[in-house]
């Protein structure tokens, strides 16, 4: 687990910034509670590239196509072969 953000809604509120922390909290409020984790985890996602010191390096690279990309099947073997949860 990456501990550069928190896994819950203080480490995501904190660690975004402006407009995209109002964002989060906008659709996180409106969100029924059956998709609220389905929220917190793509904002999560959000939070940590915003908060990686290579940001700037990712967003280019995938606005290049010369992100390096893989499978959702791959990353969920890899998951498994480490015992993290896949669904």
């Amino acid at each position: 687990m990456n501990s550069r953000v928190p896994r819950n809604y203080g480490g995501i509120a904190s660690a975004l910034r402006g407009s995209r922390r109002t964002e989060f909290l906008g659709e996180l409020g409106e969100a029924p509670l059956s998709q609220a984790e389905s929220v917190l985890r793509r904002w999560w996602c959000e939070a940590i590239l915003d908060t990686d010191p290579n940001a700037d390096r990712i967003r280019e690279a995938a606005l290049e196509g010369t992100l390096p990309t893989t499978t959702v099947e791959d990353v969920l073997a890899r998951r498994e072969a480490r015992g993290l949860p896949v669904d």
